[in-house]
C-alpha cells in the first residue's frame, strides 16, 4: 500500500495529507457560519427584544457592542490561546461555550441577563474564529487542495452576515427574537461532535512558549477602547469628551502593545506575522472592505424596510443575490484561478468589481427599482467580494510558521471586526449629517409633505455614504494591487518580498508505507 508524502522546504519528508481533512472542513464551516451569521442575526430581532425585555433606548446599542466590544478586544489573545492549547481543543471549547452563552440570551429574562449573554459569546467566538481558520491553516498545505477549501471558507465568511439577515428576519417573524439565539445551539453541537470526532490536528504545530501577560493586557484593553470609540461615536458623536478618550487611550495602549511585543522573547503577537509585506497588505485591504460591506447592510435592509416597505423576511430573501454572487465568486472564480495566477490579479479585480457595483448603489431614491439598480449591484458586489475573500483568507495564513498559525488567523478576524466597528460607525454618522443638511436645504417640503421629506432625506443620506464606500472599496484594491507581491502558490514567487515566506513549489513523491 502506498500513500503520498510531499518534501518541506528544508528537503525532509513531510506526513501525508489527513485523509479526514474534508469531513473536518463541513464542521469548521459551520462554525464559522455561526460566528458570522451571529454578527448580524441579532439586528433584525433586536426591536422584538427590546420591547419584550423593557430595554431603554439609551442602552439596546448594548446588545451589539457588548458582543463585537468581547470579540474584538479578545480575538488576539484567542488566537494565542489556540496555539498554545491546541486548535482542536480551542474549536470544541469556543463552539461548547458559545451553545451555552447562546441558551442563556434566548432564555433572558431581563437587560442584564441578555447583555452578559452576549458578552459570553463574544468570548467565545473570540476563542472559536481564530482557531477554525488556522486548522484549515495547518490541515491544508497542497495548493490544489487549500484553495478549495479556503473558496467554501471565504464564501462563508464573506456571506454570512446576509444569511444572518434572512434567517434573522425568518425567525423573528416566525417564531419569535429568541430563537436567534437558541438558532445557535444546534449548530454548535453538530460542529463540536463532528470536529471531536473527524479532526486530527498535525502533531509538532503548538506554540508552547510561556504567555505574555503584558501583551493580553495591553491588546485586549487597547482593541476594546478603539471598538468602543468608534460605537460610541455613532451614537454620541465624533466630538464627544468619551469618545476622544477612547481613541486616545486605544492609541496609546496599542503603541505600548507594539514596543512590548518587539522586546519580550516570546510575544503575544510575533510581530514577524504582521510585518510581512504580504500578510500586512491582506490585513488592510480586507478590514477596509469589511468597512464598504457592514455599511451597506446597514443601510439596504434600512432602506428596503423603511423605504420600499418589506417585510423581515422578504428583506432577509432581498440578499440572495449577494450571497450567490459570493459564493459563485468564491467557490468558481477565486478557487479554480487561485492556483493559476498571483492573489493580487484576483483581490485587486474583485474589490474593483464589488466598487462598481456599490457605485450602481448611488443612484438609490424612494422610487428605485429592486430589479434594475439592487439586483445587479448585489450581484457585482458578491462577485467582486467572493473573489478577493477567497485569496485573502488563504493568503493571510500562508508562509505564516505552524507555532504562529493561531495568532495570523486572530489577526484576519481582527481586521474583520474592527473593520465592522468602524464602517458602521463611519457611514452611519455620514448618513446622518447628510441627512440632517438634506432637511435644512428643503424646508419647503416639509411644510407640506413632511412624510416624503423624511424618506427623500433618509435615501440621500444613504446615497453620500454610500460614495464613500466606492472610495473604500477602490482604495482596498490599491492596496492588494501594490502591497501584494507573492506569486501563485505552487509556482515561483515574485521577488522583493520582504521575509522570504512565500509560497514554493510543492514537490509530491510516492513513498511505500509499511
Amino acid at each position: 500500500m502506498s500513500k503520498t508524502v510531499g518534501l518541506d522546504k528544508t528537503g525532509q519528508l513531510s506526513p501525508a495529507p489527513d485523509p479526514s481533512r474534508w469531513k473536518a472542513l463541513a464542521f469548521i464551516a459551520l462554525a464559522q457560519l455561526m460566528v458570522v451569521l451571529d454578527a448580524t442575526i441579532v439586528n433584525i430581532a433586536l426591536p422584538s427584544a427590546q420591547h419584550a425585555l423593557h430595554i431603554s433606548d439609551a442602552n439596546k446599542q448594548w446588545v451589539i457592542t457588548a458582543y463585537a466590544l468581547a470579540f474584538g478586544g479578545l480575538l488576539l489573545f484567542g488566537g494565542r490561546i489556540a496555539d498554545l492549547w491546541g486548535r482542536k481543543r480551542t474549536f470544541v471549547v469556543g463552539l461548547l461555550g458559545f451553545a451555552a452563552a447562546s441558551a442563556l440570551g434566548g432564555a433572558a429574562t431581563g437587560e442584564a441577563m441578555l447583555l452578559g449573554s452576549r458578552a459570553l459569546q463574544g468570548a467565545f467566538g473570540a476563542l472559536l474564529a481564530p482557531a477554525a481558520l488556522s486548522l484549515l491553516a495547518v490541515m491544508f498545505t497542497d495548493a490544489k487542495e487549500r484553495a478549495k477549501a479556503f473558496g467554501i471558507y471565504g464564501a462563508i465568511a464573506g456571506g454570512g452576515g446576509a444569511v444572518g439577515l434572512i434567517l434573522g428576519g425568518f425567525l423573528t417573524e416566525y417564531l419569535n427574537w429568541r430563537w436567534t439565539f437558541f438558532v445557535n445551539i444546534p449548530f454548535a453541537i453538530v460542529a463540536a461532535l463532528g470536529a471531536f470526532l473527524v479532526i486530527r490536528e498535525p502533531s509538532g504545530t503548538r506554540n508552547r512558549s510561556p504567555l505574555d501577560v503584558p501583551g493580553v493586557i495591553l491588546s485586549t484593553t487597547g482593541l476594546v477602547a478603539l471598538v468602543y470609540g468608534f460605537t460610541r461615536a455613532e451614537s454620541a458623536g465624533w466630538s464627544d469628551a468619551l469618545t476622544i478618550s477612547m481613541f486616545i487611550a486605544s492609541a496609546v495602549l496599542l503603541a505600548a502593545f507594539v514596543t512590548i511585543e518587539a522586546k519580550v522573547r516570546h510575544p503575544l503577537l510575533p510581530l514577524r506575522v504582521v510585518t510581512n509585506r504580504n500578510r500586512g497588505g491582506v490585513y488592510l485591504s480586507l478590514g477596509l472592505a469589511v468597512i464598504a460591506m457592514f455599511g451597506l447592510f446597514l443601510f439596504l435592509t434600512y432602506y428596503l424596510q423603511v423605504v420600499k416597505g418589506f417585510s423581515p423576511v422578504k428583506t432577509g430573501f432581498a440578499f440572495l443575490p449577494m450571497i450567490a454572487g459570493m459564493i459563485t465568486g468564491s467557490t468558481q472564480i477565486g478557487a479554480r484561478l487561485m492556483t493559476r495566477v498571483p492573489p493580487r490579479l484576483l483581490m485587486a479585480p474583485g474589490f474593483l468589481t464589488a466598487a462598481v457595483g456599490m457605485l450602481l448603489l448611488t443612484r438609490l431614491d424612494i422610487d428605485t427599482s429592486y430589479a434594475g439598480v439592487i439586483l445587479p449591484a448585489q450581484i457585482l458586489l458578491g462577485l467582486g467580494m467572493g473573489t478577493a475573500f477567497m485569496p485573502a483568507m488563504s493568503l493571510a495564513t500562508i508562509g505564516v510558521e505552524p507555532r504562529d498559525a493561531g495568532v495570523a488567523s486572530a489577526m484576519v478576524n481582527t481586521s474583520q471586526q474592527v473593520g465592522g466597528a468602524i464602517g458602521t460607525a463611519l457611514l452611519n454618522t455620514i448618513a446622518a449629517s447628510a441627512t440632517t443638511a438634506y432637511v435644512t436645504g428643503h424646508m419647503a417640503l416639509g411644510a407640506t409633505n413632511p412624510e416624503l421629506l423624511k424618506l427623500q432625506a433618509m435615501v440621500h443620506g444613504f446615497t453620500a455614504a454610500i460614495w464613500w464606500a466606492v472610495g473604500i472599496l477602490a482604495t482596498a484594491a490599491v492596496i492588494a494591487a501594490t502591497l501584494i507581491n507573492t506569486g501563485r502558490p505552487g509556482g515561483s514567487s515574485v521577488s522583493g518580498s520582504s521575509t522570504g515566506e512565500d509560497i514554493e513549489d510543492e514537490v509530491r513523491i510516492p513513498v511505500v508505507a509499511h
